[in-house]
Order: C-alpha cells, then sequence, then structure tokens
C-alpha cells in the first residue's frame, strides 16, 4: 500500500520590496519537497489565494515569504485562524523580530550586545542624529537590506535628500567597522557561523546576485567568538519564542575582540535561495537542502491553544 506524503501548499511572491527573493526561495522549496513526493502547490500572494488555499486544503503550508505581510505576522494570523500548521516562527515572534526598534529592546533585557539606536519618524532633521559619522539609517520595519544607508558625510545627505520625507519610520544606529558574520539556528541549536565577505558591505546585491559575495563557512574566527555568536543567535531565537529556522546576523569590531560584537537583527524568514546563507550552514553540519525543507514542513505548527 502506498502511503501518501502530505499536502503542501507554499506561499510565496507578494507585494513587498522582497518579492523577487520570496519567488527565488518558493522555486528553490517547491523543486526540493516535489523531489520527496509531496503533493506540492505554489501561490503567488500578490493576487487573490484564499480561494485556492481552501480549496487546496493543504496539511501544511510552507510559508516562503519575505517582508511585508509575509513575515511580520500578518499571514502568520491567517493560518493561525484557519487552524492550519505553517513553517517557521509564530504571529508574536514573526511581528516583534520585524520591528527592527522592539527587537533590539528584546534582544538587549536578555543581555544580548546591540549597537545604540534611535528611531526616526518621518520629516526628521539629521539634529535629531546624536551620533557622529559614519552611521547606517534602515527602517524599521524591512529586510534584505533594502532600503539600507550608510552615511559616512554630510554629503551623503545630497544624494539622499528626500530621505526624510517619505511614509516610513527608521532606525539609526553608529556604523561598526568590522566584519559580517551570521548564524543560523534550527528548533534548540544553533547551527555554524559564516563570515561574509563583500566589496563594501552586505547589501541586497551582494545577498542575491550570484558571486556578488563570498561566504566563509565556517567563519575563520577565534573560538570565543564562535561560542559567543552561536550563544547570542540561541538566546535571541528564545527570546523572541522563535521555531523552524531563524538567522541571526551580527556586526563584529575584530580591533575590540569581545566588546566588539553586536547582534543586528534576527531574521524569522530567512532565504532559502541558491546564494542563500541558512542552506549553506545546513549543509555544512551534514543537512542536504531537501532534508532542511523536509525538516521545516514537520516542524511545522499553529498556536493549538
Amino acid at each position: 500500500m502506498k502511503i501518501m506524503k502530505k499536502k503542501i501548499l507554499i506561499l510565496k511572491g507578494g507585494s513587498s520590496s522582497e518579492r523577487d527573493v520570496s519567488l527565488s526561495t518558493g522555486v528553490s522549496c517547491s523543486n526540493a519537497l516535489s523531489k520527496l513526493g509531496y503533493d506540492v502547490k505554489s501561490i503567488d500572494t500578490k493576487y487573490d489565494y484564499i480561494e485556492d488555499l481552501i480549496k487546496f486544503k493543504p496539511d501544511v503550508v510552507f510559508n516562503a515569504l519575505h517582508g511585508r505581510h509575509g513575515e511580520d505576522g500578518t499571514i502568520q494570523g491567517l493560518l493561525e485562524t484557519m487552524k492550519i500548521p505553517y513553517t517557521h516562527s509564530g504571529v508574536l515572534a514573526s511581528s516583534v523580530a520585524m520591528d527592527k526598534n522592539l527587537a533590539k529592546i528584546f534582544f538587549k533585557d536578555a543581555g544580548i550586545p546591540v549597537i545604540d539606536h534611535l528611531v526616526l519618524n518621518r520629516g526628521f532633521s539629521t539634529r535629531e542624529i546624536p551620533f557622529p559619522l559614519p552611521y547606517v539609517i534602515k527602517p524599521v520595519n524591512g529586510g534584505s537590506s533594502v532600503g539600507v544607508t550608510i552615511f559616512r558625510n554630510q554629503d551623503d545627505w545630497l544624494l539622499n535628500k528626500n530621505f526624510a520625507n517619505d511614509n516610513k519610520k527608521y532606525l539609526v544606529e553608529p556604523y561598526i567597522p568590522g566584519r559580517e558574520l551570521t548564524v543560523a539556528t534550527m528548533g534548540k541549536k544553533s547551527l555554524t557561523v559564516t563570515d561574509i565577505l563583500s566589496e563594501e558591505w552586505y547589501d541586497y546585491e551582494a545577498k542575491y546576485k550570484i558571486g556578488a559575495s563570498k561566504h566563509i563557512v565556517p567563519a575563520s574566527i577565534p573560538e570565543n567568538i564562535k561560542k559567543l555568536c552561536m550563544h547570542y543567535a540561541l538566546i535571541a531565537h528564545e527570546k523572541l519564542g522563535c521555531r523552524g529556522v531563524t538567522r541571526t546576523d551580527f556586526r563584529w569590531n575584530e580591533k575590540l575582540g569581545t566588546k566588539g560584537l553586536f547582534v543586528l537583527e534576527l531574521n524569522t524568514q530567512p532565504g532559502m535561495t541558491p546564494t542563500s546563507l541558512v542552506p549553506e550552514q545546513a549543509n555544512y553540519v551534514g543537512m542536504t537542502f531537501e532534508e532542511l525543507c523536509e525538516w521545516l514542513v514537520k516542524d511545522a505548527s499553529y498556536d493549538k491553544m
């Protein structure tokens, strides 16, 4: 007797600034799960999708969305209401992690080192920024480094003169020179540390253009820094109440040793593209991409309270 595998619905695309990344993640995960024999259907949430979701009656929703509505608790709330198990973190963890200001407050409360920051509202003045140049300004809610700008001198403001007048809230923090490190956490275990080498900094192009950055797995760093990164990543994952896979990003000024290590943010929906970091770390610990996707499916859940 042939055992039927679960019906998996992959939600991808959407209308956020990270749509293209999500489409790539969706294709990669769909191919992997199909190879394992799952009954897989993909839906682009940019268009009407609720009716198709109901008709397909999935056993599990694989959340391959990135950005607004996909990783901020919105789609998670819908799936909770429908009592459909879904991959990655739940409503609260997703919404907190997406809000960089709130997440940093949680991290600081847990004893995790974070960079000092300030939230800037629409129409802000540079006089409100207490930090000396260079500093980094990024949307409070956003991912994939979209909208992140490094201001190195006052002339940079001439190139970004409309920056303060859009409808977004921004977070500003001092620029930390040094290395970009990241850690994937699966369930209750951090995998390893990746050292990310890019020409300038790990911006959108460096993340998703093949050859634009180099990933050293595992990172060639002192053992105490490696242990701290993996420890902080797990604590951050648990402090926010995450499940599934997350990725925690760090900045390390190696001249300052352990005092130069800071958590930047935690991603509850890390990319699963051909150039993504989590699949590389999973492969390093002996897990294929297909096994990683299947692990996420088996880990899927919803709040049954």
